[in-house]
């Protein structure tokens, strides 16, 4: 769902998922080209009827986050991608983001070892 929003609604989703849930003025604050707060609230009140954001009240009016976990919303990024650009296929997805890595210290080895080892034993 992300991957499919406008430019300037996925910069106030992922200002969210980086800061936490915000308030109009503090996402006009941290945009990086100034908006006022209507139109702020206008990207808003989209995000919230697409399911993007949800809103709770405060002493400070509204605060908005996320509705789906970051961990979530990347897997589905992810999985769009793979699709996209390499067929479905992560081994070939895996091999792009390995072969742009200038050299991967012996710890991210080490992890994506045990990723490999996890993931064969759950296909067992």
């Amino acid at each position: 769902m992300l991957n499919q929003l406008p430019p300037r609604e996925r910069q106030i989703v992922d200002l969210l998922y980086q800061r936490g849930p915000m308030a109009v003025a503090d996402l006009c604050e941290a945009l990086p080209d100034r908006l006022s707060g209507s139109a702020v609230r206008a990207m808003l009140k989209r995000l919230e009827d697409k399911g993007a954001v949800a809103r709770q009240d405060s002493d400070r009016g509204y605060l908005y986050s996320p509705t789906l976990p970051e961990t979530k919303a990347s897997e589905t990024a992810l999985s769009a991608i793979v699709r996209t650009f390499f067929n479905g296929s992560a081994a070939s997805a895996a091999s792009a983001l390995l072969g742009m890595s200038e050299k991967m210290d012996a710890a991210e080895l080490d992890e994506l070892e045990a990723m490999i080892a996890r993931a064969r034993k759950e296909t067992k």
